[in-house]
Order: C-alpha cells, then sequence, then structure tokens
C-alpha cells in the first residue's frame, strides 16, 4: 500500500436505473451527479471537491454490477447527517438504521436503503 495515500481511493455503488439514482442521490445530498458513457460503461460521477480528505465515486450501471444490501458498506460524510437522513423517504429511499451515536469521540453514524437496494451509511461528528 503507499504510505502517503489513505486507504479508500474510490468507490462505485451499483445502479439499475440511473436516471432514478442520479436524482435519488442529488435529493439526498444537495449536489449535482454528471453521467458519463464510457464506451457501455454508464457512471454517475459525485462532485470531486478537490484537494481534500477522502475518496471520489460514482453511481455505475453495468452488467456485472448488481445493486444490493451485503457486502461492502460504504459511509458518506456529512456535517450533521440527520439532515441526509431527512431527506432520504422523501427522496424514495428507507431508513436502516437511524441517526446513532458511535461514541462521543466518534461521532454519529445512520444507514439508509437507496432506490437501488443498497445499503449506504453516513457519519458525522455531530
Amino acid at each position: 500500500m503507499a504510505e502517503n495515500l489513505n486507504m479508500v481511493g474510490w468507490f462505485e455503488i451499483p445502479v439499475n436505473d440511473m436516471d432514478r439514482a442520479k436524482q435519488f442521490y442529488e435529493s439526498v445530498f444537495r449536489v449535482t451527479i454528471t453521467v458519463h458513457d464510457l464506451n457501455g460503461l454508464i457512471m454517475g460521477w459525485f462532485p470531486d471537491k478537490g484537494n481534500v480528505p477522502g475518496a471520489q465515486g460514482t453511481l455505475i450501471k453495468q452488467k456485472s454490477y448488481i445493486p444490493g444490501q451485503v457486502g461492502v458498506l460504504i459511509y458518506f460524510n456529512c456535517t450533521d447527517l440527520q439532515e441526509e437522513l431527512d431527506r432520504v423517504v422523501p427522496a424514495g429511499g428507507k431508513l436502516y438504521q437511524p441517526k446513532t451515536m458511535i461514541s462521543p469521540e466518534h461521532g454519529y453514524m445512520g444507514v439508509f436503503i437507496d432506490t437501488e437496494g443498497n445499503r449506504i451509511a453516513l457519519h458525522s461528528l455531530h
């Protein structure tokens, strides 16, 4: 492993319906996702914030990517994750785990199911 890099460098969230998934994530996180067709591999890129901590990632549609609730769980950083959790159901998702304290020094986490059936987590210090 590269000594000067964080362990996670990229993530991909599988989708069946790119338009539906794009609308869901734009509604929950209030961001703009740009869709790119790379020779049949459809990717919806989350905004790149530049030289700041955290991994860049994408929504991805391709036959080998299958949405689901098992496997790796990714965490999106938030200022106060309750704000994003409050937008999940109106955007078409489901709450899986409410805002829960991890510990006073590590903050809070919460989990939702997106419109594609993926289990996605949120983290915030408040």
